[in-house]
């Protein structure tokens, strides 16, 4: 047989080559096979919760929990019947909790928060938001109790974003009484790297969640571990806390369900019906303006199918930051729709949460214009101008109703009122007509007033003009 000669640096050469060759075959079969393979367990998530926070929120397939729900099994209340309540008091550190949400550095995971324009999606903040709140109620009150969300305070961007980053969403309660509800305040700050404090112009947003529990059978309110402080700071913090539940008890006792407008207020009803008679009297040579919109034609409504990829860790209700999450995307909307114009969050004032949204129901979601500031009409019945009619600015409030059905549409249940406000660069105002309209006009018009007091008492004048300008700084929306 005849041999070819070939030198060893060659022939090493070669088989270097090969083995080369070899490798990238190996490792694009692997990648293959991992594309598409078919079979096999995905990692435990919600619908676009981070997963440092919904680690622990789905402790069984779905499958599962429908399975024991068909056999009337309640399965919230077997897993916390087992376990006994302890009501020995806790401090705020008990429950402090803090995760980073790495936008800067994972650009795969900033496509769950990041929209088209290149914004954060400040609904999915908020629906991290309340997975944080219930991580943080649990530290608090320990196993052995169903915890819901009542409500969420007044939130308002203290920094706006002007560039995407790592954030640090962190929390804890600030006020528990004992009794069933607790106040649960949680931050979103720009992270800085471990060790380094955060500053005060890192702060992106605060917020306050207000949480209740219940007893997992009964779903009645039962007692929880009362918080104590031990230094002045949190002493300050909890009285802040015990003040805000005082008020909102007063607030209730004052709100347009329990009591008639006032005297001013009656009389700004009166003056918008006048006007609006004059819009279309033919004798009168006053026409409604092209930028005067009837509330009626504001509105804009979706219904969708709760699916169990959005339930909360008690399986057979829908998690209430999925809630929080499409109202304000819907508020978004509606403010878009009306202005012609991109909206810029400005707040999202007082939202409550009246009843659960069960797994399977179809949700119904209502959002209307129902204040603008300038307003049609002041109290004297004067029109309000522009600051500056050359570049216009104008509050809109937004009121988002949810009520809920089963498939079969039998029993309609309300499930909470969320309100937001944005501003948008357009001269626009809106005109009530009915008696509810009106309400609900008067309802947002306080709403807005009380939020400017708590805004002069938080921040400078110069501070309020920024957070309430419509320059396209501000990276969440």
């Amino acid at each position: 047989m005849a041999c070819r000669t070939i030198p060893f640096r060659r022939l090493l050469t070669m088989v270097s080559r090969m083995e080369a060759s070899d490798m990238r075959v190996v490792s694009n079969k692997a990648r293959f096979r991992t594309k598409r393979c078919l079979h096999g367990t995905a990692t435990r998530r919600t619908d676009g919760v981070f997963h440092g926070l919904a680690d622990n929120r789905l402790p069984m397939p779905w499958i599962e929990a429908w399975r024991l729900q068909q056999e009337g099994k309640n399965v919230a209340s077997d897993e916390a019947r087992l376990q006994e309540r302890d009501l020995t008091p806790k401090k705020m550190s008990d429950s402090y909790h803090r995760v980073v949400l790495p936008l800067g550095r994972d650009p795969w995971l900033s496509d769950t928060y990041i929209n088209s324009s290149g914004h954060i999606r400040l609904g999915t903040v908020f629906m991290d938001l309340d997975a944080l709140s219930g991580i943080i109620v649990y530290k608090h009150t320990g196993p052995g109790v169903t915890t819901v969300t009542a409500a969420l305070d007044r939130i308002t961007i203290a920094h706006p974003l002007t560039e995407i980053c790592d954030l640090e969403y962190s929390g804890q309660v600030t006020y528990a009484s004992g009794r069933s509800s607790v106040e649960i305040t949680c931050k979103v700050a720009r992270a800085r790297d471990e060790g380094e404090p955060s500053k005060p112009e890192d702060v992106l947003l605060t917020c306050t969640f207000t949480m209740v529990a219940l007893d997992p059978t009964t779903k009645k309110p039962v007692n929880i571990p009362r918080l104590v402080y031990s230094t002045s700071e949190e002493e300050k913090i909890f009285k802040a806390g015990e003040a805000k539940a005082l008020a909102k008890k007063k607030n209730i006792k004052t709100s347009l369900l329990e009591t008639e407008p006032n005297d001013p207020e009656s009389a700004l009803i009166h003056k918008i019906w006048l006007r609006q008679l004059a819009y279309h009297d033919p004798n009168n040579s006053i026409r409604q303006p092209t930028n005067v919109i009837s509330m009626s034609r504001t509105q804009l409504s979706t219904a969708s199918i709760m699916q169990p990829q959005y339930r909360n860790r008690h399986q057979t209700m829908i998690f209430g930051g999925f809630h929080l999450k499409q109202t304000f995307e819907l508020a978004f909307c509606c403010a878009a729709s009306f202005a012609h114009a991109r909206p810029t969050f400005i707040s999202a004032d007082p939202c409550t949460f009246r009843n659960p949204v069960p797994v399977g129901s179809v949700l119904y979601l209502t959002a209307t214009v129902v204040y603008t500031d300038p307003p049609l009409l002041d109290e004297d019945g004067s029109e309000p101008a522009q600051k500056d009619t050359k570049n216009p600015v104008t509050r809109l409030h937004i009121r988002v109703d949810s009520k809920v059905r089963d498939v079969e549409h039998g029993y309609a249940k309300p499930t909470g009122q969320f309100n937001y406000t944005f501003a948008v660069p357009k001269d626009v105002k809106v005109l009530p007509h009915t008696y509810q309209e009106y309400m609900m006009y008067i309802d947002a018009r306080r709403r807005v007033r009380l939020g400017d007091v708590q805004d002069r008492q938080d921040h400078t004048g110069s501070e309020l003009q920024r957070l309430q300008s419509v320059e396209n700084v501000n990276l969440t929306e």
